[in-house]
């Protein structure tokens, strides 16, 4: 029961990143559905309006989700799973608006204090920045 309310959560953040630049792409639009029917949540009443593009999100909201989703003291599990998952959603259409690095940097100052995982979640935070640097310099 928990790990599908955790995987609820989770999906609602994405939708909610997705949405962060005012628009879903159609690579955000079938990870998000990918997602959602790998945890088995496509008929979910509560995340269908949110699928279905209805209900957009504001960027307010999603940072909500996100605080209540990673807590005081985040489970490494469940960081890693978010940044995982979030990487997965802003990797998938090529493009990270600036919304989307400002909610990196949220994640970030989230993160648990185990050094270890640190060190990895900077590896791909510098991989997201460098991508990132490269978009905006492509369109200038």
């Amino acid at each position: 029961m928990e790990n599908n309310l955790n995987a609820k959560k989770l999906l609602k953040i994405l939708v909610g990143a997705a949405w962060l630049d005012g628009v879903i792409k159609p690579e955000e639009r079938a990870y998000l559905r990918s997602i959602a029917t790998y945890y088995n949540l496509t008929d979910n009443s509560e995340l269908k309006p949110f699928l279905s593009e209805l209900k957009p999100v504001q960027p307010a909201e999603c940072y909500k989700w996100l605080k209540d989703y990673v807590g005081e003291n985040p489970s490494q599990e469940d960081y890693q799973g978010l940044l995982e998952a979030l990487s997965g959603l802003i990797y998938s259409d090529g493009d990270i608006p600036v919304q989307e690095a400002k909610l990196l940097n949220q994640i970030q100052l989230l993160a648990p204090s185990n050094q270890a995982h640190h060190s990895t979640f900077e590896k791909v935070l510098k991989v997201i920045q460098k991508l990132y640097r490269q978009a905006i310099s492509e369109h200038v």
